[in-house]
């Protein structure tokens, strides 16, 4: 089929839905449809077969139209390697399709469901995600490590401080914390739990106020691994107490190795991606939860943002603007911003699952998605954790000035 035919009307395909439930053939009974059609009647046999049909293509047609995103993505990716300017006609337009074709009557979807449900508790239930305790349970494994945990206040001000001496403000780290975290956020939060009440179950490995990934861990290790490292070898060398002294020291001596597990593998996103799936990614993980090398992580997996709009053309982000990159991708968040990127159809921005999953994405431009990011900053800046947040950035600020 040529790309774009998804655009002809809902008479087109429904004249084809029409010709294609004619010669609709029964489903094979060793797949799902022909076991749940073998046990109907003639009439709800035909009916089901209609609707299986219908179904089968209204998928072709999302097929193709996310085809045809894939194909303009791709094209804009070697127009950017070549230094070509992006127009609007280099975005596919709309959204995905949506299904208009014939429904099942109340009682046989009612059966057809249920009988989907039953297929799918046959299967072996997925794997479950890794929480705090595993990585907890891999970094003392792997590495010896235990993250020194701290109280939630003292974190916060290990950030801010971290956060002012490297350029950013109040307004951008605090506005990310509340979209991330829904204002509530603690160093401990994996995504998928709930912080205040800690019920729920991980829908990734996302953490802390930033909601790191574990990729994004081994990555920033990567790039500051040796100035962290350095770091706590002064801290070392100026600790009070021979107690102080020897914690540094270890730290040190942990996070070098974790340094040379994270540069085992090619410094490549996707290579980061599978050492970030194993236990000694799992275990690298856990340094966000530290009170003192996480706040530095995630400062700083926050400035590489703003550092790369900088060079880019594009100074002082908004919280929203960093929030989307974020969100997005680093360079594909800087699209969005664009006047072409702005107009275009959010589907040119993620990828198909991603675009399925993310409520706040789906049916959006890239102005009203940077809008949507906003308001809901606007709504999440209020709840305790991010006035809280606030009230220790001004506290760190004073003291800083007076220095």
């Amino acid at each position: 089929m040529i790309a774009g035919t998804w655009r002809r009307g809902r008479e087109l395909i429904s004249a084809l839905v029409l010709a294609l439930s004619v010669f609709a053939i029964t489903p094979a009974l060793a797949s799902p449809e022909g076991e749940f059609a073998a046990g109907l009647s003639s009439s709800e046999r035909r009916t089901f077969e209609t609707f299986i049909s219908a179904r089968r293509f209204y998928n072709l047609t999302l097929d193709e139209f996310w085809g045809e995103v894939n194909d303009k993505r791709a094209s804009r990716r070697r127009k950017r390697a070549a230094d070509q300017a992006i127009t609007a006609k280099d975005y596919a337009k709309g959204f995905p399709p949506e299904y208009s074709g014939p429904q099942l009557a109340a009682d046989l979807a009612k059966r057809w469901t249920k009988f989907q449900a039953a297929q799918a508790e046959k299967k072996p239930p997925p794997e479950p995600r890794p929480g705090v305790a595993d990585f907890l349970g891999h970094a003392r494994e792997q590495f010896g490590f235990v993250p020194e945990r701290i109280p939630e206040r003292e974190f916060k001000r290990r950030y801010a401080r971290e956060a002012l001496r490297v350029g950013l403000t109040k307004e951008q780290v605090v506005r990310v914390y509340a979209l991330e975290t829904s204002g509530l956020g603690t160093a401990d939060m994996v995504a998928g739990i709930h912080p205040i009440t800690k019920k729920g179950t991980p829908i990734s490995t996302a953490i802390g106020y930033a909601q790191l990934l574990s990729a994004n861990s081994t990555s920033e290790l990567v790039k500051h691994g040796p100035e962290f490292i350095a770091r706590l070898k002064r801290m070392a060398e100026g600790a009070r107490t021979a107690e102080a002294q020897k914690k540094y020291q270890r730290k040190a001596q942990i996070l070098t190795r974790m340094l040379a597990v994270s540069k085992s593998v090619p410094n490549e996103w996707s290579r980061h991606q599978a050492l970030g799936r194993t236990a000694k990614g799992y275990g690298i993980h856990a340094i966000n939860i530290d009170g003192d090398i996480g706040p530095w992580l995630q400062v700083l997996k926050l400035l590489g943002l703003k550092e790369l709009a900088d060079k880019k053309g594009k100074p002082r982000l908004t919280g929203a603007e960093i929030e989307l990159m974020n969100l997005a991708g680093p360079g594909t968040g800087l699209e969005m911003m664009t006047p072409a990127g702005r107009a275009a159809t959010t589907p040119n921005f993620f990828e198909r699952g991603a675009y399925g999953r993310n409520t706040i994405v789906r049916g959006k431009t890239g102005a009203e998605l940077l809008k949507a990011l906003d308001e809901r900053m606007d709504t999440n800046v209020k709840n305790e954790g991010a006035v809280l947040f606030e009230q220790v950035f001004d506290e760190v600020a004073a003291e800083m000035a007076r220095q």
